[in-house]
């Protein structure tokens, strides 16, 4: 057997390339689309499979420099920091707090599933938290964060079981949400209001939205730079006081703080939080960052974990759907609205964000617009998840 090692510059070129490979696929194939599959994920899977057939015939082994793949994750959760405001949170009011605390409460739940059905079936409790909250409700990119501390404590194969419990989550999230809709509209007579304006994401003030060129484009990156590097600070601080924490996670908190004092403090400065240059930027650190790390994948070494990973994800399902319908949606007033945020619980809990606002999606279509439950499950999801997560990831490791 042979090692064929791929460069950082081609592995970059290469990670471009299958990425647009994945675009043109779900651009042709309705399935990956009404299954909101992003296109990393389809070119990446199929590039793993590829180097995997690869191996199979030949016995060479392709591997990837990595490096560059690593920053644009950096780039991508201070982009999210720097996205991020505290008066968008005080607009949610009480039903964001309780969504808030349940979805922090899920967590916890989610690697006590995980935990338990690695102990069940004789693995490290290691995979268990790779199967839970760090790749479910972390989703890829956390679960990727993860994988080298993992590593270290001797899961060799963490970051293909954490990827791959991600990939398998995304699928089943997309799936679970509109039954549990259905099941809760049907069983309590729930419709939505076809007076109210229908409402998708959070919307972007007209204020925020400029002109792409040169110079918005270079002060993203001078502000990101700069965020990063304090947050890189933060981060050996935090390691010296006995906290080690993913540079991601220092650089994320990093990107809130500044965003919430920096534009109060110098209100005449130029700031680039919620911006098409920095959504150009984010959107291609993520994008490129999740195909590289898919298509790096080598499934062969998976194979014999495949079993175990399908039985901890039904655990898995089966206590998030029960969550949901006996406290998630009792909790935010059993009506309409808690519908639609159960279905966009199912796709976050066990997918990612874009999973969730597809799943309440196609329930508003159908039943009416819920504009609450647009605003809150987004804010949650990236304000509070990524930070808390780590946290409890950190001590259910440390376990």
């Amino acid at each position: 057997m042979e090692n064929i090692a791929v460069n950082s510059f081609l592995t970059y070129t290469i990670g471009i390339l299958v990425f647009f490979i994945g675009a043109w696929l779900t651009k042709k194939i309705n399935f990956l689309r009404d299954f909101n599959i992003p296109e990393p994920v389809t070119g990446g899977l199929i590039a793993a499979i590829a180097i995997s057939v690869f191996f199979i015939v030949t016995g060479n082994e392709i591997g990837f420099d990595l490096s560059t793949r690593d920053k644009l994750l950096v780039y991508f959760f201070t982009a999210i920091g720097l996205n991020a405001r505290f008066s968008d949170l005080v607009s949610g009011g009480k039903p964001l707090i309780i969504l808030l605390v349940l979805t922090l409460s899920f967590i916890v739940i989610q690697n006590v599933i995980g935990i338990s059905s690695a102990m069940l079936l004789d693995l490290p409790n290691a995979i268990g938290v790779l199967a839970g909250s760090a790749s479910l409700i972390g989703g890829h990119g956390t679960a990727i964060a993860w994988a080298p501390d993992i590593k270290e404590g001797g899961i060799e194969n963490a970051l293909e079981i954490g990827v791959a419990a991600a990939t398998l989550g995304l699928v089943v999230a997309s799936l679970v949400g509109g039954p549990i809709a259905k099941f809760l509209l049907a069983k309590h007579n729930l419709s939505g209001s076809r007076d109210t304006e229908p409402s998708i994401g959070i919307e972007y003030k007209k204020a925020d939205e400029e002109s792409f060129n040169h110079l918005n484009f270079m002060s993203v990156i001078l502000v990101l730079h700069i965020s990063i590097i304090i947050g890189y600070v933060l981060n050996l601080v935090l390691e010296q006081a006995g906290l080690k924490l993913p540079l991601f996670v220092s650089c994320l908190l990093t990107g809130i703080v500044l965003s919430n004092t920096v534009p109060y403090l110098l209100p005449k400065l130029h700031w680039p939080a919620r911006t098409r240059s920095l959504a150009i930027v984010s959107d291609f650190s993520l994008s490129l960052f999740l195909t590289m790390s898919l298509m790096s994948m080598q499934l062969w070494t998976i194979a014999e974990l495949a079993g175990s990973l399908l039985i901890i994800l039904l655990f898995q399902t089966i206590g998030a759907v029960l969550f949901i319908l006996f406290v998630l949606f009792p909790l935010m007033g059993r009506n309409y609205q808690a519908a639609v945020l159960s279905a966009g619980f199912g796709g976050f809990a066990l997918g990612a964000t874009p999973t969730a606002i597809a799943n309440m999606t196609a329930v508003t279509k159908s039943h009416g617009p819920a504009p609450t439950a647009f605003i809150i499950l987004p804010l949650v999801a990236a304000f509070f998840v990524d930070v808390t997560n780590a946290f409890i990831i950190q001590f259910a490791l440390a376990l």
